[in-house]
């Protein structure tokens, strides 16, 4: 017989709180904090740090509004717990410019005014700086021609060349629902040049 059945006492687990201090790296300043081991990065950095930048589009890691650099690389920060960064490198939006010159995408993004909204433009820069240095890396992507491909013993070495196709297939996971698009991809590519 089942414990329903027995009429057996079904009071619920006590919820825990657990919390654990993690030291990450934002921007360029340490700082050692105590976190939720439920908080997300998004909800950290703009939470804790109040760098607004990085959005909470859609929580699901689907539309890029969130994305931001760790540890050098692209990532949808709605997805990554804090607690698991210990020791990360992050980078958001704000921290992109040196002082009150701009990062060469941001700048690119403001002269070719690859934006409307402004909603997904922080995740777009961040993606769009991450994705450059993959493509410098030599890091393939869906469109990327077999034979260019890095890893491959019979691949050309060195970065994969970037041009509109490349641009649009590696910008695929940042949505903008203006339809600012064919201004980006020229932004990407006047950083490029």
């Amino acid at each position: 017989m089942d414990s329903l059945a027995l009429g057996a006492d079904l009071e619920p687990d006590p919820v825990v709180d657990e919390h654990s201090t993690v030291t990450l790296f934002v921007n360029g300043e340490e700082t050692t904090l105590t976190v939720d081991h439920r908080a997300t990065v998004l909800e950290t950095l703009r939470e804790r740090f109040g760098l607004t930048g990085a959005k909470k589009g859609c929580d699901h890691g689907q539309c890029g509004a969130c994305t931001v650099l760790v540890d050098g690389r692209r990532v949808n920060s709605c997805l990554l717990l804090a607690v698991a960064q210990d020791g990360a490198v992050i980078t958001t939006v704000e921290g992109l410019a040196e002082g009150e010159s701009l990062h060469p995408v941001q700048q690119a993004f403001v002269e070719r005014d690859a934006l409307q909204c402004g909603f997904c433009t922080p995740g777009q820069i961040c993606s769009a700086v991450g994705m450059l240095r993959e493509a410098a890396d030599g890091h393939p992507s869906h469109v990327t021609a077999p034979d260019t491909a890095a890893g491959r013993p019979d691949a050309a070495t060195g970065p994969v060349a970037l041009d509109a196709d490349e641009i649009r297939e590696r910008m695929s996971g940042n949505l903008c629902r203006c339809g600012a698009y064919p201004r980006i991809v020229e932004a990407i590519e006047d950083v490029i040049e």
